[in-house]
């Protein structure tokens, strides 16, 4: 296991001139030695280019990758003692599960009995202890794809084990039991795991810290928690989140704010000027007209979705979702309704960036 360091940038461009050369504009960022961590972002942000620069399948433009304090910035994946897995299956086909789950130790030279030891735990660990000696060509696409992450386990002595969305393949009912034997798993080999996804319910559900990722930039690092409570960036906010965080701007003057001509009073002390205030949908309430807190809105849908009432409304041409109890009394499309938008879970930004 390592503790992963990073300062470094990288475009695939030569003489890079602006930022949108970059596969991943600079950055510095550590990965502590056995924990779990999810780069999360959209396709293209630069998640699979930064799991590539620390397994040693790509070097950096500039900068450098160090392993508990030690430079291996040109050191090829084997020489850092780095397991992979791919988005798709990557097994013998023609060998059975445990001769599968024991190549990279047989490779190594492992004596025979340590293997049979170790491939009969990560086994047991993957639920897969009676299919053995199954010949792995017969086995369903999950299956196949639990003897990879075996593989990738199998090693006690690696640096880390990097995941590049292995749970692409699998259909949607099987992806929640990977994802919870993951993290069981984590608990009881405490390695160094690092999993890529564009899908944040993977992200939230496995690390304990996530990386979110836009554009080549790594916007916030935090807990599932910070993530939702308190996104750093804008874009945090909007990804994170079913619906994302509502934003409304705001003019900030002596301690007041201008949110579409409702003048309120500000809940804590801010900057002047425009502002962007940001508000979960689970945070904003109905009001009674005139509430503290409280902003006019034009009610344009209504949608019931079995455990809460989702709200559309729109306050000066900037929508605003509300998720209400499921026996909210809401009037219909077209009324005008009271929403709290002020509180202390409100979020205010300033250049896309929280302000503290």
């Amino acid at each position: 296991m390592a503790r992963i360091d990073l300062d470094l940038a990288h475009a695939y461009r030569a003489n890079p001139t602006q930022d949108s050369d970059y596969a991943l504009l600079p950055l510095r960022m550590s990965f502590r030695d056995g924990g779990a961590y999810a780069l999360l972002g959209p396709s293209g942000c630069g998640k699979t280019t930064m799991l590539n620069i620390i397994s040693g399948l790509l070097a950096p433009s500039k900068g450098s990758v160090k392993f508990n304090g030690r430079d291996v910035t040109l050191e090829t994946p084997q020489q850092r003692n780095i397991a992979q897995v791919f988005q798709f299956p990557v097994i013998y086909d023609t060998m059975t599960v445990a001769q599968n789950l024991a190549f990279p130790l047989r490779n190594r030279n492992v004596p025979a009995e340590q293997i049979r030891k170790r491939v009969g735990e990560i086994a047991e660990m993957l639920d897969m202890s009676g299919q053995l000696n199954q010949r792995a060509a017969g086995l369903a696409a999950d299956a196949k794809q639990k003897i990879s992450l075996g593989r990738g386990l199998v090693r006690s002595d690696v640096s880390a084990v990097l995941f590049d969305e292995p749970l692409t393949v699998i259909d949607p009912h099987l992806k929640w039991q990977l994802r919870r034997k993951l993290k069981q798993i984590h608990r009881e080999l405490k390695l160094t795991l690092i999993y890529v996804t564009h899908d944040q319910v993977e992200a939230l559900t496995f690390a304990e810290e996530v990386v979110v990722m836009t554009r080549g930039k790594a916007v916030q690092i935090g807990s599932a928690e910070a993530l939702f409570e308190r996104p750093a960036h804008t874009f945090v906010g909007h990804f994170i989140g079913s619906p994302g965080m509502n934003f409304l701007p705001v003019n900030s003057v002596g301690g007041m704010l201008d949110i579409a001509g409702t003048r309120l009073a500000a809940t804590r002390e801010l900057p002047e000027g425009a502002l962007k205030l940001g508000i979960r949908p689970e945070y904003v309430a109905l009001a009674e007209p005139s509430a503290p807190g409280a902003v006019p809105a034009t009610l344009t849908q209504l949608q019931d979705v079995g455990t809460h009432l989702m709200l559309t409304a729109q306050v000066n041409g900037s929508a605003l979702k509300a998720r209400l109890a499921s026996e909210a009394v809401v009037p219909a499309a077209g009324a005008t309704v009271w929403l709290k938008v002020l509180g202390a879970k409100s979020c205010f930004y300033r250049d896309e960036e929280l302000v503290a």
